[in-house]
């Protein structure tokens, strides 16, 4: 929509802190785009940025323009929406913030079976920690989040919780590999592989230990669960891994993928969600049905 582009303007200048760089993204020249922003300042009655020697910054009264702006576009996206499926065609676009075990198997997998009913819809898939995907709902850079074991939720809405049990990744000529249920205590006899300290799963771990004289104690340390999986078969080390970021099926050949007795480490919470009290385009909320509905049915 024309009239709302001033309003792109100034929100593009205001993520990335430089009115010529946004310029550049926009295809813009600085001179034009700073234009801009001055008209507004001059209605407004006050400067919404702080001109800084390497860039610029909202001010209190720019923070407060930007999250209107940031309501009105998310609202028209949400009206375009909504007129595009009175015409029969799905249209939109869905921004999700996830953790990194939703990306390798399972967010493909629902993408892709969204997209062969409703080809126009696009999507944008943004890795975030437990603190960021939060933070991505509140400035509108994601629709969605689906989040394990988050930090905070002041902002979030759920939609839905499943419960992920932890489980053990090894090659299947370690020796804990014949077990059906693996103890803690047992895989910490051995060589491990365990994400760094802002994942959920470490989390888990680390408190279920918090009471005992047994710690953690890592020989490889990564923030890729793909590089921890792998590592597993390469080394013959102990990764560990939540049900929704394994393959479903598969299993790559040589691996073994056994839970964890729920005695040592307990279960812990996929959270699904929304910013409070947002009212979500059609295309995102009919992809948010389909999400709460496949996890109800694999993880009831």
């Amino acid at each position: 929509m024309k009239h709302l582009m001033t309003l792109r303007y100034i929100d593009a200048v205001a993520r990335i802190g430089s009115i010529r760089k946004a310029a550049e993204v926009l295809a813009l020249t600085s001179t034009a785009l700073n234009r801009r922003i001055l008209s507004v300042e001059e209605e407004l009655g006050v400067p919404i940025f702080e001109r800084l020697p390497r860039g610029v910054r909202l001010n209190s009264a720019g923070e407060i323009l930007v999250h209107h702006i940031r309501n009105q576009l998310s609202d028209m996206e949400r009206v375009q929406s909504q007129i595009a499926d009175l015409s029969g065609v799905r249209r939109g676009h869905v921004s999700i913030a996830c953790s990194q075990a939703l990306l390798p198997f399972f967010l493909p997998e629902q993408i892709a079976t969204y997209r062969k009913e409703h080809p126009a819809v696009t999507f944008g898939v943004y890795l975030r920690d437990r603190a960021a995907a939060e933070q991505a709902l509140v400035d509108h850079t994601a629709d969605l989040a689906l989040v394990f074991e988050p930090v905070r939720l002041a902002e979030f809405q759920t939609l839905l919780t499943v419960r992920q049990q932890v489980y053990g990744v090894m090659s299947e000529d370690h020796p804990l590999a014949t077990k059906d249920t693996l103890r803690l205590r047992d895989c910490l006899q051995h060589p491990i592989a365990l994400p760094t300290t802002s994942y959920g799963v470490r989390n888990l771990m680390e408190t279920a230990l918090v009471d005992s004289t047994i710690t953690l104690d890592p020989v490889i340390e990564s923030d890729s669960f793909e590089f921890l999986r792998n590592h597993a078969l390469a080394e013959g080390v102990i990764s560990f891994q939540i049900p929704i970021g394994l393959p479903t099926k598969d299993i790559p050949e040589g691996s073994v993928i056994r839970p964890i007795d729920s005695r040592d480490l307990p279960t812990g919470l996929i959270y699904f969600g929304q910013l409070r009290g947002r009212t979500l385009p059609v295309a995102v909320a009919r992809f948010a049905d389909q999400i709460i509905k496949i996890l109800q049915a694999r993880y009831p």
